[in-house]
């Protein structure tokens, strides 16, 4: 969209880029283009630049140019989920015989794709605590094609610095590739600070409101963006219209939503915090978290995702997810609602027995928009 760059700020970006008005009908919201194919001007002739909506539609084309907007990149690809948006990076990127570091905590689902799917390709991939890049630099091999890094990380939350893996990552000739969902660009923007891919899961904050599935994949080289983008209409996972248009609809209140988010959760964290049946408490909006100094220098605020163990052990753990009654027991993070969930038996089964192995006395919480004092009391009464 030629008018993304009428504003600097991000919360007039969010509602403005790639949301051109209808040219039929003045129409300030895109329309949702609910089609497969298009009339061509002639053979050959695309009218508009749109054939097949598989390559190219323009309800996912105002999204695609409102992703790239707000994380400052060149190109944005939107994504029928998540994994889809991975995989499609990571088949782009490596071939047979390359070799990936991944972190040491990571949504379960990324390490599934990697230790069940991309290594029967012949990938190799190793494990290291992103948080030192001494670790991460020991870890890389001749064949490492990529440093892949969440950072606030799933579920524990850990804080990884940007700016000092991208030096890293560049010193070897990898590309650094940064999972920014639980931070999302209103917090966090990677590329500003030396990533060269940021991937997303469109789920969780960017659509906010648990409606919908998606993910997004946004560069800061176009000619890399332009080899995804082959890819991805080569392989098809690519978002709905109607998807699409939810995600751009969420992402018009994101600013205030993380706002929200980032508020309660701090004052969550802060009652967890002196709990008695509270062991530790994971966030880094705390001053004694061990990244606490890097998020607040890369993050704006720190998010609405808190981790905490409880005494007890597991069975303690899953009983405090079961009595809540505000926060609703459930995967999935970042919609307007609270959520509560158990990891080690819910969102990160598939790391058991690994080294991205989860406590087990750990519980999640998405805190979403609700009023506090609610919050505070559901998690009391819980936690007993």
């Amino acid at each position: 969209m030629s008018d993304r760059h009428i504003s600097q700020h991000f919360e007039t970006v969010a509602i403005h880029a790639g949301n051109t008005a209808d040219p039929l009908t003045g129409a300030v919201v895109p329309p949702i283009y609910q089609v497969s194919t298009y009339k061509q001007d002639g053979v050959g002739g695309l009218r508009g630049g749109y054939e097949y909506s598989r390559s190219a539609n323009p309800t996912r084309t105002a999204l695609e140019e409102n992703l790239a907007a707000l994380e400052g990149g060149r190109r944005g690809l939107a994504f029928a989920s998540g994994l889809a948006a991975e995989d499609c990076l990571l088949r782009t990127l490596l071939s047979p015989g390359d070799h990936v570091v991944i972190p040491n905590d990571a949504y379960g689902g990324t390490f599934r794709l990697f230790a069940k799917v991309v290594s029967q390709w012949g990938v190799e991939w190793s494990v290291a605590d992103t948080s030192d890049p001494a670790a991460v630099r020991a870890a890389i091999t001749p064949k490492t094609k990529a440093v892949w890094v969440e950072t606030p990380s799933n579920p524990l939350l850990g804080i990884t610095d940007i700016a000092a893996l991208s030096q890293v990552a560049r010193e070897s000739g990898a590309k650094l590739v940064v999972d920014n969902t639980f931070a999302s660009p209103y917090l966090q923007q990677p590329l500003a600070l030396g990533a060269d891919i940021v991937v997303h899961s469109l789920t969780k904050y960017m659509g906010g409101h648990s409606d919908v599935v998606g993910g997004a994949l946004v560069v800061a080289d176009q000619a890399l963006g332009e080899e995804l983008a082959y890819h991805q209409n080569a392989m098809g996972a690519v978002a709905g219209p109607m998807d699409a248009w939810l995600v751009l609809r969420g992402i018009k209140t994101l600013a205030v939503r993380m706002d929200r988010h980032s508020e309660n959760a701090t004052q969550v964290a802060d009652m967890l915090t002196r709990h008695a049946r509270v062991t530790r408490v994971l966030y880094p909006g705390l001053p004694e978290h061990p990244g606490h100094e890097i998020a607040a220098k890369q993050m704006k605020s720190f998010g609405g995702m808190v981790s905490f163990q409880v005494e007890g052990g597991e069975e303690a753990a899953v009983e405090v997810c079961n009595r809540a009654k505000v926060f609703t027991l459930g995967e999935s993070l970042g919609g307007v609602e609270s959520l509560i969930e158990h990891p080690g038996r819910m969102t990160h089964a598939s790391v058991a027995g690994s080294l991205l192995e989860v406590p087990a006395d750990l519980v999640r919480l998405s805190v979403g928009i609700e009023n506090i004092d609610d919050l505070l009391q559901d998690l009391k009464q819980a936690l007993g």
